[in-house]
């Protein structure tokens, strides 16, 4: 494949699984991580994945950063802009930073890193951005005022976006993943977690490397007519 691949949040989770997904198929693969050393040291140690740190909420450090990893492995042509935080609160007692912090890194972040390669995507007449949303940021969740508007916030982005790189041969899309087997969701509560897939119509929650399928698709050449789409990867749960 050769073309180069940037995962935000790249080495643990769903995205660890998108970008082990992504070089399997050939592609020059780069992963960020905002805060743990230890846990990206040992992704690139398993996966051969270089990993860079910076913090995707922050507009100068996302340019350092987009410009170090180009000079490092060439341009970036697929972006996957998986990087994500909870604040979770019911909203009368959700804080003002728990707000801030959710908007900026989940919504401002795709502005950032986007921003920073769209130049680039436009000139060579390619590129793929493909964001990870939120069945959450679909249907609206308890306790999660600021993530649902912030994750709804990425799917209004991704049709707006797609309308002005249409022309360019750049593609943007979404993908919302319903409840996903991560190691978040795998530590709550045995009683909680029943509870969660008692409302999935498959019966199960969904495997990273179900969503990391969805974007080795999106990232494609056969996906060059899929444009603007926000493709649900939930078991059925909420029907968009």
């Amino acid at each position: 494949m050769g073309r180069t691949a940037l995962v935000t949040g790249g080495s643990r989770g769903i995205g660890a699984a998108i970008s082990k997904a992504l070089k399997a198929q050939g592609y020059t693969v780069v992963a960020t991580y905002a805060g743990n050393d230890e846990k990206a040291r040992a992704f690139t140690d398993e996966t051969g994945i270089a990993t860079y740190k910076w913090d995707v909420s922050d507009y100068e450090a996302c340019k350092a950063g987009i410009e170090k990893v180009e000079a490092e492995h060439g341009p970036v042509e697929v972006l996957v802009n998986n990087a994500g935080i909870t604040r979770d609160a019911p909203f009368h007692k959700m804080s003002p930073d728990q707000w801030r912090e959710v908007i900026d890194t989940n919504l401002t972040g795709l502005f950032n890193m986007t921003h920073c390669v769209w130049p680039g995507l436009r000139e060579r007449k390619f590129g793929r951005v493909i964001n990870i949303s939120s069945i959450n940021g679909q249907k609206g969740q308890f306790g999660q005022a600021n993530y649902a508007a912030a994750k709804a916030g990425d799917i209004g982005f991704t049709k707006a976006l797609a309308q002005e790189g249409a022309r360019n041969g750049i593609t943007v899309n979404a993908i919302c993943p319903g409840y996903i087997a991560t190691e978040m969701v795998m530590a709550v509560p045995e009683k909680v977690r029943e509870s969660i897939v008692a409302q999935i119509p498959v019966g199960r929650l969904g495997e990273a490397e179900e969503i990391a399928r969805c974007v080795v698709f999106l990232a494609s050449d056969d996906a060059g007519f899929v444009t603007g789409s926000t493709l649900s990867a939930n078991g059925g749960q909420y029907l968009a």
